[in-house]
């Protein structure tokens, strides 16, 4: 139904952007990857995919096609919904999960919180040779994070995705004593192995 938005980065969190497009205020999930990508941008275009449920109609931004594709793909895997879809594109750099998935490295898809081991087989089945076949998919080196957050930032990006307070903060608390330089990105990521 909508392809992209385009407009005024009004507010963004790891976990949600909201754009304003001709005065209509538009919130978006997102992964940790785009915002990563679109944190300090004033004007922004978002791909777009919607999902209409019983209980809710959400609208999911990407910053570029090839990790919309990639959580499309994801989400047609039977057992991985949309949010455990985001979850592992803010787990895993785009390039590295789709690496994962085409090298049938299930461990690493695995490592992913929220996805067990016939989850990870299921997903590499699937899509090893979908994603193996497509350009859009030549795996990239991998851009390195920037940015200088707190763990406030971090601990309300994981309860945004849907994890428990108290095991959130215990995760991020941990992570940040032992890396107390580490970008907002780079907590998530860490706190998130450690869940």
């Amino acid at each position: 139904m909508y392809n992209y938005i385009s407009g005024k980065l009004v507010e963004v969190t790891p976990a949600y952007a909201v754009i304003d497009c001709g005065g209509v205020g538009y919130m978006l999930e997102i992964s940790l990857n785009t915002y990563t990508q679109i944190k300090d941008m004033g004007e922004v275009k978002l791909l777009t995919h919607f999902v209409v449920r019983e209980d809710a109609q959400l609208l999911y931004g990407f910053f570029e096609e090839k990790e919309r594709t990639l959580f499309r793909r994801l989400i047609e895997v039977n057992g991985v919904g949309v949010a455990t879809a985001r979850v592992m594109l803010s787990s895993l750099a785009t390039d590295e999960l789709v690496q994962a998935i085409v090298n049938e490295d299930a461990k690493t898809v695995q490592g992913i919180k929220g996805i067990g081991p016939k989850t990870a087989q299921r997903i590499v089945l699937e899509l090893h040779d979908k994603l193996g076949k497509m350009e859009d998919f030549a795996v990239s080196p991998v851009k390195g994070l920037a940015g200088n957050k707190n763990r406030e930032e971090a601990l309300s990006a994981l309860l945004a995705l849907g994890f428990p307070k108290s095991t959130a903060e215990k995760s991020v608390g941990a992570v940040a004593e032992s890396n107390p330089d580490a970008t907002v990105e780079n907590l998530i990521k860490m706190a998130l192995k450690m869940m």
